[in-house]
């Protein structure tokens, strides 16, 4: 199992960005993939998370309405597309799964770190002027 993110870069404030995170070794049509991201300094918190069986999608701090969660089965591809991005979303960016189909578990709730079990590398997102 491997994930593999991509896409980061350095955007103006109020720019957009779009991440993807590639799998492999499992297929992501079953799958909820999970993003984090991590700045410096600061602990990994959880950003977007969507379910694939019913599409309910659970968002972290201060991104719903701005950030956006979709996957490619054909490609194996999830993405995650940033609007409007604030100085305040600069951080390293995770995709992470548990191989399960939901977001969330019995010992869990949504958008847990530590429910994770497989991560990518982190990509760099750098908001500045």
């Amino acid at each position: 199992v491997q994930l593999q993110a991509s896409g980061g870069g350095l955007v103006q404030p109020g720019g957009s960005l779009r991440l993807s995170c590639v799998a492999s070794g499992f297929t992501l049509d079953s799958v909820a993939v999970s993003w984090f991201r991590q700045a410096p300094e600061k602990e990994r918190t959880g950003v977007i998370c969507m379910s694939p069986t019913d599409g309910s999608t659970f968002y972290g701090r201060s991104v719903e309405g701005r950030f956006t969660i979709s996957r490619d089965n054909a490609k194996n591809t999830v993405y995650l597309q940033m609007n409007s991005l604030k100085p305040e979303d600069t951080a390293v960016y995770y995709c992470a799964t548990d191989l399960s189909a939901q977001c969330f578990s019995a010992r869990y709730s949504p958008l847990n770190y530590r429910a994770m079990q497989y991560w990518g590398e982190g990509t760099l997102v750098t908001v500045s002027s």
